[in-house]
């Protein structure tokens, strides 16, 4: 990659299509793993454009799924009662980072800003899901943004 990098990592990633990707892989990983198989037992295809739309919107792309899917609000809550333990963390961790090497651009910069998104996420997931599913969590403020110096 050239020294002149996009503006937003959407688009260091190459779009819609290769966050598409990347969920699909992963997810293809995910629901093979005894360790995380049961935590997406309702696990439906629809989730995976859900994910891909949700890192598009994370990474400067498109608002969609605070437009048409409810936002940070409804992410949060999604996770509510999974019972999210670190041990699950982890290796969701790992299978993200796999899916990142196979479907991002080779560029060691924009994957560790990518994983480095999924670190600070997925805390907060195992955190949020320690609650019982309909708790409030309030108002969780607007979707957060991801870029290269990481939280905006």
């Amino acid at each position: 990659m050239s020294d002149q990098r996009p503006d937003t990592l959407y688009e260091a990633v190459g779009g819609i299509e290769t966050l598409r990707r990347l969920s699909h892989t992963f997810y293809e990983g995910v629901l093979a793993d005894p360790l995380l198989a049961p935590v997406f037992a309702n696990f439906t295809t629809t989730h995976i454009e859900h994910v891909a739309v949700w890192l598009a919107e994370i990474f400067g792309g498109p608002a969609r799924f605070t437009e048409e899917l409810g936002g940070h609000q409804a992410l949060l809550g999604a996770h509510l009662g999974l019972a999210i333990t670190e041990e699950q963390r982890l290796r969701w961790m790992e299978l993200m980072a796999a899916a990142v090497r196979k479907e991002l651009p080779d560029d060691e910069l924009l994957r560790t800003r990518v994983m480095e998104y999924f670190d600070w996420g997925t805390k907060i997931a195992e955190d949020v899901s320690s609650s019982p599913a309909g708790t409030d969590l309030g108002e969780p403020g607007p979707t957060p943004r991801w870029g290269w110096e990481g939280l905006q």
